[in-house]
Order: C-alpha cells, then structure tokens, then sequence
C-alpha cells in the first residue's frame, strides 16, 4: 500500500501507512424497514480510483453520503485511513472532499465568502491563497465575488468542486459529478484527481457515464439489489465488457 499523511483533530499530520484508505466491511443501509444497502465489503488502496455504476436507486448516493459521514449506516463499519467512522467523523472530515448532486452552498453568500466559511471551518493557513488556487482549477476565479444565488447551477457546482479540494483532502468522494456541467467543466475533473503536491488522491466516483468513468477510473463496480456485483480493475476490462456486465446485473444498458 502506499503512504499518505493525513490530519487528525488538531491538524496535526499522521503517517498512516499500512492503512487502507478506505475499509468497508459489512456495510449496510436501510430506510423504513427498506435495505438500500446490503452487506458491502470494499478495500481501497491509496491511489485508487473506483468508478461505482448502477441504476436509478442502486444504491450510488447512499454509499457517497455514508462515506462523506453525511448518514449513518444501519450495519457494518466504515474505516478512512484507518479510522473508524463512527469514533472519528470529524477527523474524517478533514480528509475527504465531497461533491454531491446539489451544491451544499449558501446562496446568500458569495462564491469567495462561501470558500472562505469553509476554509475557517477546517482553520486552513494561507486561505486567500487557497481559495484563488482552487478557483483557478475549476474556472471560477472571474466569479468568485457574485453571489451564489445570481450563479447559474453549472457555475455553483463548479465552486462546490473548488470547496472539496481547498482543504487539499487526500481523498476525495464525488457523486455524479458531472451533471449540470458544461465540457470546459467536465475537463476539470481530472485536475481535481491530484493533490497540491502531485500525489493521486484516493477517489470513489459515481456516474452514468461510461465514457468519463473509463477514461478516469483505474477500478471499475457495478452496485445493483444494494451489493458490488461487477468490481475489476480498469487494465483488466474494456467497454464491451462493462457493458455486457451491466447489462447482465440490471436488466439495463449503460
């Protein structure tokens, strides 16, 4: 496994080297007696970047919110760089960057003002610097000073891209990223993959795009009836065979 260092509660670095980045064993998630998911086990090296497919209702945004710390699982545990979620959540937090289906921003706020919250959230060093380096990546830099609200959906989740990597997380958990995204957006996808010190960060990446997932995963699954039913790794499949696979698990065509 490779080593990274990440930051605890006092964002002090520690070496967790040995650690997967991510652990899940037994996972499992229900809602009103209703299981979404049932008893996932996945391990993830440092470096690696699975892309989840699956249908509508598979299961795909639970196991992003879940490992986010944004819901709580009903069974199984929940492991990030060795630390178990449910005693470190908010050491967890600090090294994870999130990118869900809606912003998760305040549209009374300003594009700056919104970077900044969070930055003070994390007591980031150099934040101004911060928030002009990670606007840059995602092209906001001309729009950070408009209020959230005035921004079209495209231009809002491109801040929420330049939000999940301020803190400069070595892992990071994006959830169909590219809906609402315009192609110059979509090309900053893979900018957002790599630290500021040019170390791969550690991704789990849902989407409907087979395309995009190919072209960025390095690990490819498949969640249907809330279980990994297809998991190998990029170099050892093609797009006929992803295909076929998802076709025989859903029913569906990818």
């Amino acid at each position: 496994m490779g080593k990274w260092m990440v930051v605890g509660y006092g964002m002090s670095q520690e070496d967790v080297s040995g650690a997967y980045a991510i652990e899940i064993v037994g996972l499992g998630k229900s809602y009103g007696g209703r299981a979404v998911l049932k008893r996932l086990d996945i391990s993830m090296d440092w470096g690696q970047i699975l892309v989840v497919f699956g249908a509508n209702g598979s299961g795909k945004s639970t196991l992003i919110k879940l490992l986010s710390t944004l819901s709580r699982p009903t069974d199984g545990e929940i492991r990030v760089a060795g630390m178990a979620m449910k005693d470190n959540s908010r050491a967890i937090r600090r090294n994870i960057g999130v990118v869900m289906h809606q912003p998760l921003l305040y549209d009374n706020l300003t594009g700056r003002e919104n970077l900044r919250f969070h930055g003070k959230m994390f007591s980031l060093d150099n934040l101004d610097k911060r928030i002009e380096t990670a606007a840059s990546l995602v092209g906001m830099a001309g729009f950070l000073d408009r209020r959230l609200g005035f921004l079209s959906h495209g231009l809002q989740k491109r801040l929420s891209m330049a939000r999940a990597i301020l803190h400069d997380p070595p892992i990071l958990l994006l959830d169909e990223p590219e809906t609402g995204l315009d192609q110059e957006a979509l090309g900053f996808l893979q900018d957002l993959m790599v630290s500021n010190s040019g170390r791969q960060r550690t991704v789990v990446m849902t989407t409907h795009s087979l395309e995009r997932g190919l072209a960025i995963g390095n690990r490819i699954a498949i969640l249907a009836g809330g279980r990994i039913v297809y998991d190998e790794p990029r170099n050892a499949i093609d797009e006929v065979k992803v295909r076929a696979a998802y076709s025989n698990f859903t029913g569906a065509n990818l």
